[in-house]
């Protein structure tokens, strides 16, 4: 079940106590395109689970890594 709801573009995702999301995006063999897109879906389903009494900006910082790579940061406000 988790295979077909993946290809179906099922997003999934978790949060740390810290409020970091985790989350795959894509593998290193996908376009830039592909990244792209499947990154600003993940953006998009995370403000969409925005609490609604939540008040102000609600993705602050944002990176991307490979599994044990390092973080790299990228501008918010590219991906809009």
């Amino acid at each position: 079940a988790a295979v077909k709801n993946a290809k179906g573009g099922q997003v999934q995702y978790r949060t740390d106590k810290g409020g970091i999301v985790h989350c795959t995006i894509g593998r290193a063999s996908f376009s830039v395109d592909q990244l792209k897109g499947n990154l600003a879906a993940l953006i998009d389903a995370i403000n969409k689970a925005k609490p609604a009494t939540t008040k102000g900006i609600f993705v602050k910082k944002l990176s991307v890594s490979s599994t044990m790579g390092v973080g790299v940061r990228i501008d918010s406000a590219s991906l809009v």
